[in-house]
């Protein structure tokens, strides 16, 4: 799978897809999904489903500020709306850590990824 996400990253960029910010908040996504397959079977619907949705969340915010960046209310909404979901994003790790789902060493990692694409 780590071949497919390069392949989307490879060559010439141009969009969303080029900004740095995107990539690592869609390579941090792709590593939650992954690991979140590993959660207690009776998450499905509960941090399982939220972690996901939230990290995934953060990309299409960020792609759909993207196409709003002429539109300098909008752009800002769009990209508050992605930092906000980046947030959810550390409460769900917080939880997964709380809740042994996940190691230390992945916790600290998800939130070291997570503080970064909310730095840039």
């Amino acid at each position: 799978k780590k071949e497919r996400v390069e392949k989307i990253f490879t060559g010439k960029q141009s969009g969303f897809r080029s900004l740095v910010v995107y990539q690592k908040a869609f390579q941090l996504a792709c590593e939650i999904h992954e690991l979140s397959k590993s959660f207690p079977k009776e998450e499905l619907f509960g941090t399982t489903s939220q972690i996901k949705r939230a990290s995934k969340s953060v990309c299409a915010n960020i792609g759909e500020a993207y196409r709003k960046r002429q539109y300098t209310a909008h752009f800002a909404s769009k990209m508050s709306d992605a930092n906000m979901e980046n947030t959810e994003v550390q409460v769900w790790c917080d939880f997964s850590f709380a809740s042994d789902y996940i190691t230390e060493e992945q916790y600290s990692n998800f939130l070291a990824q997570s503080e970064e694409v909310g730095a840039s």
